[in-house]
């Protein structure tokens, strides 16, 4: 395909072969990772520890791991991901770690399943300590250009080409451009071609793609505006402190910070909501300049009085954005009005009667492309060696763009190391969860993970990320020495503590029964095992044990908490795991690449269809896909087991049944 390319003296070169392209070549690389998001940014640590020469372009050095929306992470689902990122050697925990502002463990009084840590990051904090992790990696160089081209070779990628004019050959490409692809940035009536941070979308890269044969939609999104501290009152306000024996997010050090910035809470109220709904003939999304669908689940204040009418107030969460600034952000008021009307309606809020805006809130639209056209390795199905990871996929949320960026980081690698590609299954890990629905459920609104998305919660809790994935990490080869040593240590405690516990045996009447007394739990009426005691909810781990007099060895973040629920729940989790057991063999079994769903013609014509588009990998992916009944599933098991079925005469009761009849 022709390229045209600045020369540097403000005309083009029509750069339409391979030889040109090489005369403008910069460099080889294994892999070029386009984007520095949180996807980017996890994509080529991995790929470089991995062993890949590897290239990271960016817009703009200066907003490496740049949080465009809330200054936190972290919480159900989400909390889980960024455990499970650190687990398999990625380093968004870390980075977390070393710039809390506040932590918090949600849900404590539900059970473990659900329970998460969210923290307020400082964002500039952040920033900095991730680009300096990408700068001391030996295998990865980070350059300052905007990719305008996948140059392919034969239908693999063969390099990407800069709109600086530089040929970056390589073997494989990662795309992870956030919101960045033909982005537009709405207020009110307003509306013009932007990126957050004022970044010049890309254009030429979304064209390029279409030609490869990708397709792409329009998702939209927001953010609420940011507001001077000393423009608060925070008198009458609520305070929402942080908690200091919260753990961090990484297994292995940081923390919590000794002292926690607090949050503070106040609620719209009719004045605000009056102010709104006067002003509805300019918000975006209902004049129609926005066409994409946005977060249903974090939707901005207009869509809330509109779809929860009955309320007469919402809450907004005051948050900090950095330990050196005065910039605070208001969680909850996301909007696209004109800059004068937020001022208005913010004005009639409780604290803000004064309130100053220092960035103002505004709607985003952009493209993405829908995650059905990946495989589960998050390579495109058109393009060899072109990976997507992160908002370009239809999700949102930093936590999800890293956990993608990270498993196509490893992938790339895989595939150019000629390896066998890292899969996360949906018992594993809630970023197999996230992946497997992208690819074979595809996307309506943009992605969020919850927890409720798996169907093996009490298995893929953040208390045993490590104990799940840690030694997937070091068979990839990202789990470094330190970090195995001290997962080994955890998990021999607890294996062997467990043994220790069930070989106690107490008698009624025994010594045990003031230590139960005092620990208002019930007298025993047989003999129990120390491991059964321990099942009673009132019973902990840390009281016995100091009944028994021992003193607990220094033991790894969580170890106590994970054999506690262990425990408590081994009768829940063993279901669990019977469940997984159970299924497998079904879901497992692998749908060859190449075959023929037109032959199969007892497939309803649908599920032919989907099949086709989607080509699952194993009939577990394909009985989660939309379209495909029961009664598909059980015609597929049948071709696949007697595949001399396939393109026999169907079998019907009588010959003029549609395509929708059954055998």
């Amino acid at each position: 395909m022709p390229v045209a390319m600045n020369n540097g003296d403000g005309k083009t070169m029509n750069m339409n072969n391979k030889e040109n392209l090489k005369q403008h070549s910069v460099g080889r690389y294994d892999l070029v990772v386009i984007g520095a998001g949180h996807a980017g940014c996890e994509a080529a640590l991995a790929a470089a520890r991995l062993g890949c020469s590897t290239l990271l372009l960016t817009l703009n050095l200066d907003m490496i791991a740049y949080m465009a929306c809330n200054p936190s992470l972290g919480g159900p689902g989400k909390g889980h991901l960024v455990r499970e990122i650190d687990a398999l050697g990625g380093e968004m925990a870390k980075v977390a770690d070393q710039n809390l502002l506040q932590v918090r463990l949600l849900n404590t009084g539900k059970g473990p399943a659900v329970q998460a840590l969210r923290a307020q990051i400082d964002k500039w904090g952040y920033q900095r300590s991730m680009r300096l992790s990408l700068e001391k990696e030996q295998r990865l160089i980070i350059r300052e250009d905007m990719a305008e081209e996948i140059y392919t070779d034969s239908g693999a990628v063969a390099g990407v080409v800069g709109r600086s004019g530089a040929f970056y050959e390589c073997k494989a490409a990662l795309l992870c451009s956030g919101v960045y692809l033909g982005s537009e940035i709405f207020l009110g009536d307003l509306h013009y071609t932007a990126a957050p941070g004022n970044l010049t979308p890309s254009f030429n890269l979304v064209r390029n793609l279409q030609e490869l044969g990708l397709k792409f939609d329009r998702f939209k999104t927001g953010t609420p505006p940011r507001v001077y501290r000393r423009s608060i009152d925070f008198s009458g306000l609520v305070p929402v402190p942080g908690e200091p024996e919260a753990p961090g997010f990484s297994m292995t050090g940081g923390g919590s910070p000794r002292e926690q910035i607090p949050c503070w809470m106040t609620y719209t109220n009719s004045e605000t909501h009056a102010v709104i709904r006067d002003n509805f003939a300019v918000a975006p999304i209902y004049s129609g300049l926005i066409k994409g669908r946005g977060p249903r689940y974090c939707p901005s204040i207009e869509d809330k009085i509109v779809r929860f009418a009955d309320r007469d107030r919402h809450p907004i969460f005051i948050e900090p954005e950095s330990a050196d600034s005065d910039e605070l952000y208001l969680q909850g008021i996301s909007t696209g009005l004109p800059p004068a009307i937020q001022v208005a309606f913010l004005r009639t809020i409780k604290g803000l009667e004064n309130v100053e805006i220092m960035r103002p809130a505004y709607a985003i639209e952009y493209n993405y492309a829908p995650p059905v056209q990946l495989k589960i390795t998050l390579e495109t199905k058109k393009v060899k060696g072109l990976f997507f990871a992160g908002q370009i996929n239809g999700t949102t949320g930093y936590e999800e763009a890293a956990a993608q960026g990270l498993v196509a980081g490893i992938n790339a690698a895989m595939l150019i190391h000629n390896k066998e590609p890292f899969i996360l299954k949906r018992n594993e890990a809630y970023s197999g969860v996230m992946i497997d629905d992208l690819v074979t459920r595809g996307v309506q609104e943009p992605y969020r993970i919850f927890t409720s998305r798996g169907e093996y919660r009490l298995l893929l809790r953040q208390d045993n990320a490590d104990l799940r994935l840690t030694e997937k990490g070091r068979q990839i080869g990202l789990v470094d020495d330190e970090r195995y040593e001290s997962y080994r240590q955890k998990k021999l405690y607890i294996e062997g503590e467990l043994k220790r516990l069930a070989a106690i045996r107490h008698n009624p009447g025994g010594p045990v029964e003031q230590f139960l007394a005092a620990n208002t739990s019930a007298a025993l009426h047989q003999p129990l095992s120390a491991l059964e005691l321990l099942r009673r909810p009132e019973i902990s781990y840390r009281a016995y044990h100091e009944w028994e007099g021992r003193k607990l060895p220094p033991l790894p973040r969580g170890t106590v908490e994970e054999l506690e629920n262990q425990v408590k729940y081994a009768g829940y989790i063993a279901k669990q795991e019977q469940l997984v057991e159970k299924t497998a063999r079904l879901h497992d079994k692998p749908i060859p690449a190449g075959f023929d769903y037109q032959k199969a013609g007892n497939l309803s014509r649908e599920a032919r269809q989907k099949l086709e588009e989607i080509r699952p990998a194993t009939l577990g992916q394909a009985s989660r896909m939309e379209g495909v009944t029961p009664a598909d599933l059980a015609v597929l098991i049948l071709y696949l087991e007697r595949p001399e079925t396939l393109g026999a005469e169907r079998i019907r009761k009588n010959e003029g049944a549609d395509d929708e009849s059954r055998p």
